[in-house]
Parts: structure tokens; sequence; C-alpha cells
């Protein structure tokens, strides 16, 4: 019996779900829920998401590696020790490489891409659902990304974005940041629109600077380095 096509299945569906579970508790993490030196309750956490624990355990691997997770021996997992500066230099390693895909997409010229990433500005201004701006966010930087990085930089944008809150409007809800958002996306657009690759680059890296600077100011407002 031919059992390829079973295991390969098991393992794909295996993956997700352990890419919903790190997925789950990085947003647990930014959003200021689970605090450093917390102690992750994988019972708990299986019950929420909705899985075994083997994902649990494979998720928790796997943010170990991105820094965000300890799992100690005979102890459990904990939150890691995180400082503002890891928080802050994320955001800004993936907006200098994202600038660098932005720079690209600009010198190609594309109306397509310019029509699509200014469709979606409007969009984003004009909805007031926090899902809606998380979503069409996700879509902006995703269209410049691929436009305009190369195989390579895109499997490196993923690695550093899979480490970021998918939520992050969700989470914050402060208008004054919403607006600022709304005017470095239109300064994004302009230069690409321009074929100003310097000045894309450089308008992407700034709004990243800023988001991790609001991830930093919103997770210090939710107590997360109190202890």
């Amino acid at each position: 019996m031919d059992t390829t096509t079973t295991d390969d299945s098991t393992r794909f569906r295996r993956q997700n779900l352990k890419q919903d579970v790190a997925r789950y508790l990085r947003d647990q993490i930014f959003s200021g829920v689970l605090k450093p030196g917390e102690r992750i309750d994988q019972d708990g956490l299986a019950e929420a998401v909705g899985v075994s624990r083997l994902p649990v355990r494979e998720a928790l691997i796997k943010l170990e590696a991105e820094g965000m997770v300890v799992n100690l021996p005979r102890r459990g997992a904990f939150v890691a020790q995180l400082a503002p500066e890891d928080i802050t230099d994320h955001f800004e390693m993936y907006g200098v490489l994202s600038g660098v895909a932005a720079a690209r997409a600009a010198s190609l010229g594309s109306t397509q891409l310019v029509d699509d990433i200014t469709e979606i500005s409007s969009r984003m201004r004009n909805a007031t659902d926090p899902d809606a701006h998380d979503q069409l966010n996700f879509r902006f930087h995703q269209l410049i990304n691929k436009a305009g990085a190369s195989g390579r930089l895109v499997s490196v944008l993923r690695i550093l974005s899979d480490n970021m809150p998918s939520h992050f409007f969700t989470s914050n809800n402060e208008w004054a940041f919403r607006e600022r958002a709304f005017a470095e996306h239109d300064q994004i657009v302009a230069a690409i629109r321009a074929g100003d690759s310097a000045g894309a680059a450089s308008a992407v890296a700034n709004h990243f600077r800023h988001v991790g600077e609001q991830a930093e100011h919103s997770l210090r407002a939710a107590g997360f380095w109190d202890n």
C-alpha cells in the first residue's frame, strides 16, 4: 500500500497547524497578553487553538529559534526576555529589506502596481474595521515586495514577517498612529509612481521604523516590561 500521499498530506496539515499556533502565540506576546518570563500553558494553548499537543510543541520549537520563546527541560516553555530594542530592531530590519524591494519596484514603472497600491491605500482610509486595516495593510506591502524583491529577498522578508504580529491595527487602535501610517503609505505610493527608487526605499524604511516604535509603545502601555 502506497502511503506517500497520506504521509505528505499529514505532514502538510501539521505544518499548517504549527504555523497557526505560532501565529497565535506571537499575537498574544505582541499584544501584551503574555509577558517576558511568563510560563506558557501548553494544554490551554492547545485548547485555545483547537489542536493537539504535537503542533504546540513544534510551534514552541519554531518560536524558540526566532528568539520569542525559551524551552527549558522539565520546566516548560516561557516567553523570552525581550528588550524594547528587540522589537524596534526587528521592524527596522524588515523596513530596510522591504525598502530594497520598494526601490526596485519603483524602477519598474508598473502602472498596474501603482493603481493597485493606490486603491488599497484609499480603501484603508475609508475602512473602519481594524481587521480590514490589517488585511489591506498586509496586501499593500505584499504587492510591493512581490513586485520588487528577488526570490531570495522574498524568502528573507517572509521569515521576518512571520515573526511580526498579524493583527497590528487591531491591537493598535490609536487614530494618530493610523493617520500617520496612512500618510506614510501615500508617500510610498508617490515615490513608486514617480519612479524614485531612493525615495521609495527611504519612505518604506521610515514607515517600518515608526511601526516598530508604535509596537514598543503599545507593549509598554500594556505593561509588557513592568516585571
